[in-house]
């Protein structure tokens, strides 16, 4: 698929950066950002890998606003990327948000792409494409939370749209490609019993490596079931695949996260923690 389709926009943000490892250890080697997004590089424990955290400074998107976000972890290289906290989607009057993210792991790197949850406004026009290229011995854990409207404050998503739409390579062949589309009257969508049945949170975690299929039972037996929460786990393409729903984002980011840190311990031996 070719990138998301630029628009004329209110902002153009950038952020572009490589990691390698040298010595053994990982070093950032090139850096490129364009306001409204920044990255940061906090300390972390020595037992963490290298921690990139990228900040919106202009406090949300509106409509026509375009992201555009790159990592590539090279050489051995171990890293997390994460946000600063959540992305708010302002209410559009008639232009999408577009978001265009690409991840490049090569062989023998790790990769955790860990955003905070995107929260949705009534109203929200986003576009999002999350375009994943692994080389044939690189281990990537990915995901993301999309919250549908603010709800603490009895707001609900009643229209807009929202697109989002993961792509997953490995030596350029194509593994998985899924696309979440919402237009229109979301909220018919989304109260729907066939549908999202009133849930107003969703999350997705994708695991890629080659023991992958293999950590499909420890990964269900991390799922508890719990009132008002429902996900699931299955293999797809050689990849490991989690989904979440919830009708509370609360309770969603909670379940979330437990699931992610015992399951980077799990898989890649690193501290059962969130940044």
């Amino acid at each position: 698929m070719s990138r998301v389709a630029k628009v004329k926009s209110q902002v153009h943000g950038t952020a572009q950066l490589t990691c390698s490892a040298k010595s053994g250890q990982t070093r950032l080697t090139q850096l490129y950002q364009h306001e409204p997004l920044r990255v940061l590089f906090p300390e972390v424990a020595k037992e963490e890998p290298l921690t990139a955290t990228i900040l919106t400074t202009s406090g949300g998107l509106v409509g026509g606003d375009y992201l555009d976000i790159d990592v590539s972890v090279e050489a051995g290289a171990s890293v997390l990327v994460t946000t600063q906290a959540a992305e708010k989607v302002y209410r559009s009057v008639g232009r999408d948000c577009c978001l265009d993210i690409r991840l490049d792991v090569d062989n023998d790197c790790w990769l955790e792409w860990l955003p905070q949850e995107t929260i949705l406004f009534d109203g929200a026009r986003m576009r999002r494409l999350t375009r994943i290229s692994l080389k044939p011995y690189a281990r990537l854990l990915a995901g993301d939370i999309l919250v549908f409207g603010r709800t603490a404050r009895g707001e609900k998503l009643t229209h807009g749209l929202i697109r989002d739409v993961w792509e997953v390579r490995r030596a350029e062949r194509l593994l998985w490609a899924d696309a979440l589309h919402f237009d229109g009257d979301l909220q018919k969508i989304l109260t729907a019993p066939a549908g999202f049945n009133g849930c107003i949170a969703y999350a997705t975690l994708i695991y890629a490596a080659d023991n992958a299929q293999e950590q499909l039972e420890f990964a269900r037996s991390l799922l508890t079931a719990q009132n008002n929460l429902y996900s699931a786990a299955t293999s797809v393409g050689g990849l490991l695949v989690v989904r979440w729903l919830a009708h509370d984002a609360l309770q969603l980011r909670q379940a979330y996260g437990a699931f992610w840190s015992a399951f980077r311990q799990q898989v890649a031996g690193l501290p059962p923690a969130l940044p």
